[in-house]
């Protein structure tokens, strides 16, 4: 599979899974499953032909892991617009999260903190080379440092997800520090 067609099954994918299930007529369960082969033929009857070996190289080769499968079964791992429980407890987070920005958002996080917005969680990086890559696809990247230790103390509750992003509810601008020059 070349690339172009490997970004478009993925986006294609998240779109589906995260955000507008309904609009190809799927149905995801409880924890955001569909059966595979379900997400095949309603992606065929939409006019978006994939196969299993299309999904099964997107879902091996993202970087990001953005999907997990399970047996016959598959979701995105976060993100999601749409209501889900993915089931994951919570966890102690490192002393430090980041979350990769842009300069333009940088008042607006300063007075509320960094909020869901149309998701249902805030998503951190464990690293600051992840969070630069999350924030260069709104352009130039700014990387914030969460106190997470702080705000774990102080009774805020983060879970991991499998691929590895933190997520908690709302970062308050308390616990968040900005480079320097920013």
């Amino acid at each position: 599979m070349d690339e172009r067609h490997t970004v478009k099954v993925s986006k294609y994918l998240s779109k589906h899974l995260r955000h507008r299930p309904e609009r190809i007529g799927l149905t995801l369960d409880d924890g955001g499953w569909v059966e595979i082969d379900t997400l095949i033929a309603a992606a065929r009857a939409h006019g978006f032909r994939i196969t299993r070996a299309d999904l099964d190289h997107v879902v091996a080769a993202n970087d990001k892991q953005r999907f997990a499968v399970e047996g016959d079964r598959i979701r995105a791992s976060q993100g999601h617009t749409v209501e889900v429980d993915l089931g994951l407890s919570p966890a102690t987070p490192p002393a430090y999260l980041y979350h990769g920005t842009v300069a333009g958002s940088l008042s607006a996080i300063r007075a509320e903190g960094l909020r869901p917005m149309n998701r249902h969680d805030v998503h951190l990086s464990a690293d600051r080379e992840t969070a630069i890559r999350v924030g260069a696809r709104r352009g130039r990247p700014v990387v914030l440092s969460v106190d997470s230790a702080t705000m774990h103390s102080d009774g805020h509750e983060f879970r991991v997800s499998a691929n590895g992003v933190w997520l908690t509810a709302a970062v308050p601008p308390a616990y968040l520090r900005f480079p320097q020059g920013h």
